[in-house]
This record gives structure tokens, sequence and C-alpha cells, in this order.
């Protein structure tokens, strides 16, 4: 399904003026809010995503000359989903599952409430931390290797607690049930507290006898190296979620590893969505007669033809030259606006030769 058209959406004219626009907007922000009676969330965010290109004056410039590609957007998915279709994040925090090695599915939180607190106690401890990639490594993915601290299931015990060839045995101090009632005497008379059996820590039995490495705790801590195949395309703030590739625990599940992308600024590109936006100057004399220039891109340099009579402030689209998408397939296009110099010293020649040509374009009028 395409999107509908910005100014459709927002149900005014392509010449709308920036309070128009606003105007517009604010009127189906309050008729659509989602904490409204009787509000559209797809239809607000379809206003929303409309209105955040059309008030900006340089994405608005692109939208009118290039349509949706123009300004970062995926030509499929649903209006307002920043997840459908892997079109472009728009800074959201987006949340990659890879739990069996390969791209998987999208979290939109790490923490999962009530059902989080149940589970910790048998589970390991979930592990974040940061990766810092170059821009060109963020566009074209990367393989990267980890390396952190963690509580790692013991090797001499497998993460059994016993020494090799013992067993275990039934909790002495809890008889087995993992917990324990203790009596406690208040103001108000004695009251009682169900609590984790101290000795086997909630799990009903003990080693018969401790592992000598681990001293029963089942794991150690140590340096652990994960490899992350990082997905072409990714953007500053997504975070990838390893399973099982945090800190271990006795007789149950490691914890989680989830990883922060952070990007570093390109010293001459920047991205929005699926673009990739530079500029590149020229002279007076080639915007009027026209030119080639080499265009850098993260591709290679590209030569882009720049026809006669170009003004300042005009942008040319290279197609696929842009973010690939994260699901594959079709790239993004690269933008270039074109500066025209204003030159700030001019020799006695080129004045003259600017003076001729201010009088030759006075005469014309008269003509």
């Amino acid at each position: 399904m395409s999107k509908r058209d910005y100014y459709e959406v927002l149900g005014i004219q392509k010449g709308a003026s920036a309070d128009e626009i606003k105007k517009a907007f604010r009127k189906l922000a309050v008729k659509h809010h989602p904490d409204k009676e009787g509000g559209d969330e797809a239809k607000f965010k379809e206003a929303n995503e409309a209105y955040e290109v059309l008030k900006d004056s340089s994405k608005r410039q692109r939208y009118d000359q290039f349509g949706h590609a123009g300004v970062g957007g995926s030509s499929g998915g649903g209006a307002g989903n920043p997840f459908e279709g892997f079109g472009g994040f728009q800074g959201q925090n987006v949340n990659f599952d890879f739990g069996d090695g390969g791209l998987g599915d999208i979290f939109g939180s790490f923490f999962g409430g009530g059902q989080q607190q149940q589970t910790r106690s048998r589970r390991g401890r979930d592990v974040e931390t940061e990766l810092t990639l170059t821009f060109e490594e963020a566009i074209f993915g990367v393989e990267e290797k980890i390396s952190l601290n963690l509580e790692d299931t013991c090797e001499h015990c497998k993460g059994e607690r016993a020494e090799p060839g013992h067993g275990m045995k039934t909790c002495t101090t809890c008889k087995g049930s993992g917990r324990q009632t203790r009596i406690m005497n208040t103001i108000f008379g004695q009251i009682q507290q169900d609590e984790l059996c101290p000795t086997c820590r909630g799990r009903g039995r003990i080693p018969e006898k401790e592992c000598t490495v681990c001293h029963g705790k089942g794991t150690k801590r140590k340096k652990v190296e994960t490899k992350l195949k990082i997905p072409a395309g990714i953007d500053d703030g997504a975070t990838i979620r390893l399973r099982e590739h945090g800190e271990a625990i006795a007789n149950g599940p490691k914890g989680d590893l989830f990883v922060n992308i952070r990007v570093k600024p390109h010293k001459k590109f920047t991205r929005e969505g699926d673009l990739i936006l530079s500029d590149e100057h020229i002279s007076f004399s080639d915007a009027a007669l026209g030119t080639e220039i080499d265009v850098e891109t993260v591709d290679g340099e590209i030569t882009m033809k720049i026809p006669a009579g170009t003004q300042s402030g005009t942008d040319f689209k290279l197609s696929n030259h842009g973010v690939p998408h994260l699901r594959g397939g079709k790239r993004g296009a690269h933008i270039v606006t074109i500066i025209v110099d204003t030159p700030a010293k001019l020799s006695k020649q080129q004045k003259e030769l600017f003076e001729k040509l201010r009088s030759s374009k006075k005469k014309s009028i008269f003509n």
C-alpha cells in the first residue's frame, strides 16, 4: 500500500503557507489524537508524518521535487509506522532480536514489567553495552567482535555447582521446598514472612560437594567474546538484542545482551532516514554555462552533470546511492544540493567582465 500525498493528508493545497500547514495539522491532531474518545491513532501518525516534512522548508522542497523518495520514506508500509518496511527510522529507538544469529523480530522495548520480575531469579542478568560504528560501517554493515567480562558458566562443573563425580542432595534447611518461613516479632504481634531459603537460594537442592573452581556458584567471571553481524542500513540509536549472550546463572538460561549502536558523524555526509545528503559548491560561471562535477558518495566518486542555469540550492537525486533498506533490496537516494559560490574578491579583468555582463543585461531589457 503506497503512502498518500502529504498535502492530501493535511487537506491543503501544494502552495499552502507555513501558517496554513500548521493550522491544518493542529485541526487533525485534535480530531484524531489517540487519547481522545473516538481518536484514530493511524490517522494521527499519518498527519504527524506529513507535518514533520512539510513544516521543514528543505524537506518540503525535496518532497515537492522527488516525492516520498526525497524525504527518506519507503514507498511501502503503513503511514506513520517507523517499523514497517524498514524504510527509515526517523530517530526511533529500534531493537533487533538476533536470538538465532540472524535478523529476527523487532521489539519496541526491552523490559516486560511484571513478567521480567517473575523470571529474573530463574535466568541470568541482562547486560547492556555500546558499540560505535563509522558512517560507512552503518551504511554497508560490518561484523564486530565484542569483549566483555561476564559471569559465565563454570567450565569445571558445567554449571551444576557440584564437583564432578558428586551429585546433589536435598537442602536440609528448607527440606527441598526452596522457601523458608521466618517469624518476626512486631508491635502488632508475630508476623510470618515467606522468603527464599538462604542455604539453597530457592533451588531446593545443594551439592554433596561444592565445585572446587566456582565454590558451588555454578558460574565464573571471565572475558567473553561475541561475534556480532551488524546489518547494512542500521541507524544511530538502534539496539540489537542477542538472546542468552548475557550473564550465566546456575541451572538456568543466560540473560540477554543488548548492544546500543552509536554512529560517528561524517565530515561530509548527513543521513535522513534512507537518504544521504551532501552539498557541492560550483562557481557562477559553471552555474550559468553548465558543467560536470565529481561528486563524492559512499560508493566512490560519481560524475554528475550540472545543466546551464542551475540555481543555488537546487537538489539533484542520485538513485540507489543512499542507505540500504534493512530487509534488503533497494537503497535510498543520495541528494546533492548545489551551492553557487559568490566570489568575494575579483581581479581587474574579472570586474570588467562582470561590468560588461551587467551592462548587456540592462540593454537587453530595452531591446
